[in-house]
């Protein structure tokens, strides 16, 4: 996000400088060329101009989601700035105050504020409180500019993907709460029902209904959004839609009006709730209750792939949720079909060091799959697991790690992105191929030399590092 600083102290512009490098692109805009080449001489991006005309803010190429902050100095009134940044398209415009003592006239027009612009202070900059509010200004602005979009709209697909889990469809409800907008103008769809039974539980207790789609249903919706998920996860059957959240990694391929993509986040629903505060909406005990559960189960209770926004939205959450309809809810967790799964996990399974792998075979849901491969990162010495199993006919293979080691994602896409779908985070991670192209780069499909295929080149990604290492001490 872009941020144009309209200033002329060089001390005040040194020290924006610092406190958003690298977090924010931060350009300058000042009256003096003297002051901008010396600034330019330490790598400072800086506009020389008269901050009251407008061509100023256009040779700045500011829009609207650019962050405008205006330096008062005291001496003379910023409403004539102001009115040159909103004629110029600028919408997000504060006013800094540092502490400049008020000349006479400026003392008279104290306490008048202008319409629509934010006060903030120098000294709220070095508390961290202006990043703060920066932050939620700008999403607000994005919320704000995509719930416009789709306001006219008369039905719009909220679309998960297949098998929806708690982040997702918690997620469906946040956007549908975004949006104003009820179950019969707003529908959470996926192309493969709910099957998990944790996931069941959370469904019907919370009634949330997700309507099964087809290809030929597409057409029936004048917008569609997707969250916790990215288009080409469809597979190319959609190119194109309107709104994308996520906290996936990034994937291209397709078009959007409008994207939040934020994979260093334990959660969708952390983004969302973000975009429900900077909005101010208010939240439900149900929505409160589905976006909690989801980000405990998607961060393993704030222990995997969790920041800052990840604690900060469950702290926001927690008052507003019901706490026994969660706990009623986590009680789906252990089957009887899911031990037999583990049981099946343990004895085709094996342990070198640190790594687990095993292969269960045909199975019946994705979710037996990742379960395991969660349940065997809990043994003390291990600290990657690897499940693999076949669901109609493709290969689906889990990656858990404790997160600190090789990256887990990229030992998916190295090794299977091209034989089918693989991607994923630092401590967890996932690839699906089809059977038949597996076989065709790796040879034989006999459960047990898919897993001695896996295992070897989980062993051989996680010596290399090692190897490189010996390399150089021998160089040395």
């Amino acid at each position: 996000m872009k941020c144009l600083a309209v200033c002329q102290d060089e001390l005040v512009i040194r020290i924006l400088a610092r406190a958003f490098e690298p977090r924010l692109d931060i350009e300058f805009l000042v009256e003096d060329r003297l002051l901008a080449r010396r600034l330019h001489d330490t790598a400072v991006t800086v506009h020389v101009g008269d901050p009251r005309k407008v061509e100023s803010y256009l040779r700045a190429d500011i829009d609207p989601s650019t962050c405008l902050l205006v330096e008062d100095t005291g001496r003379r009134s910023p409403k004539r700035t102001v009115e040159a940044i909103r004629d110029a398209g600028g919408t997000l415009v504060y006013l800094l105050d540092v502490g400049h003592p008020l000349s006479p006239k400026r003392q008279e027009e104290h306490g008048t504020r202008i319409p629509d612009v934010g006060q903030l202070a120098l000294a709220d900059l070095l508390q961290g409180a202006l990043c703060t509010e920066l932050d939620r200004s700008m999403t607000r602005a994005r919320v704000e500019q995509y719930q416009r979009y789709l306001a006219d709209a008369d039905r719009v697909l909220i679309l998960l993907h297949n098998d929806p889990d708690p982040d997702a469809m918690a997620s469906g409800l946040a956007l549908r709460n975004l949006l104003r907008r009820t179950k019969t103008t707003a529908i959470i769809g996926a192309f493969q029902g709910v099957t998990r039974p944790e996931n069941l539980r959370m469904a019907n207790l919370l009634d949330i209904h997700v309507e099964p789609l087809n290809r030929q249903s597409l057409s029936g919706f004048d917008r569609i959004a997707t969250v916790d998920v990215q288009p080409h996860y469809f597979g190319g059957l959609i190119n194109k839609v309107d709104l994308v959240i996520d906290h996936h990694p990034e994937r291209g391929g397709y078009g959007a009006a409008f994207k939040d993509i934020r994979p260093d986040y334990g959660s969708t629903c952390t983004i969302l709730t973000e975009h429900l505060r900077a909005v101010d909406a208010n939240i439900s005990e149900r929505a409160a209750t589905a976006m909690l559960y989801a980000i405990k189960s998607d961060t393993l209770f704030l222990s995997r792939q969790t920041n800052e926004p990840d604690l900060d939205a469950f702290r926001f959450l927690y008052p507003l949720a019901n706490a026994a309809l969660i706990r009623k809810m986590e009680g789906a967790e252990t089957t009887v079909e899911r031990l037999n799964s583990v049981s099946e996990a343990v004895l085709g399974g094996e342990v070198v060091g640190a790594l687990y792998t095993t292969h269960l075979g045909d199975v019946a849901r994705e979710d037996l799959i990742t379960y395991v491969a969660d349940f065997l990162l809990q043994v003390e010495e291990i600290k990657w697991s690897v499940v693999s199993g076949i669901v109609h006919g493709d290969l689906v293979i889990s990656v858990r790690t404790l997160g600190y080691s090789r990256h887990a994602g990229e030992f998916v896409k190295q090794h299977f992105g091209d034989v089918g779908s693989a991607g994923g985070h630092r401590a967890m991670a996932k690839a699906v191929a089809p059977l038949d192209r597996f076989q065709q780069k790796f040879g034989s499909i006999a459960p047990e030399d898919i897993r001695a295929t896996i295992h070897a080149l989980a062993e051989q990604f996680l010596e290399e590092p090692q190897a490189s290492e010996r390399r150089r001490s021998m160089n040395r």
